[in-house]
């Protein structure tokens, strides 16, 4: 699955959301992929809960089309105090 549609799935499907989705293991492997996901329907939220919203958000392309999937998750506020460091 092409990284833009994946990003384009979970902006679509979390309010908020900025996600950057690029291929964890290289150009042609394209079931395993590397997301870095911001929204703020994070603040609050277990870590878990934060990517099962994204495992949600994806629906059944989790089970069809994405083999592998490394997971970041921020809120806005977090995010920014990474950017910043």
């Amino acid at each position: 699955m092409d990284p833009a549609d994946v990003e384009r799935l979970i902006e679509d499907g979390l309010e908020g959301a900025e996600a950057t989705v690029t291929r964890a293991r290289g150009e042609h492997d394209d079931d395993h992929l590397a997301a870095t996901v911001v929204s703020p329907t994070f603040e609050d939220t277990p870590l878990v809960a934060q990517h099962q919203q994204v495992y949600d958000a994806l629906g059944e392309h989790m089970t069809t089309d994405i083999h592998a999937l490394e997971l970041s998750t921020y809120t806005p506020e977090e995010y920014a105090e990474l950017e910043g460091e």
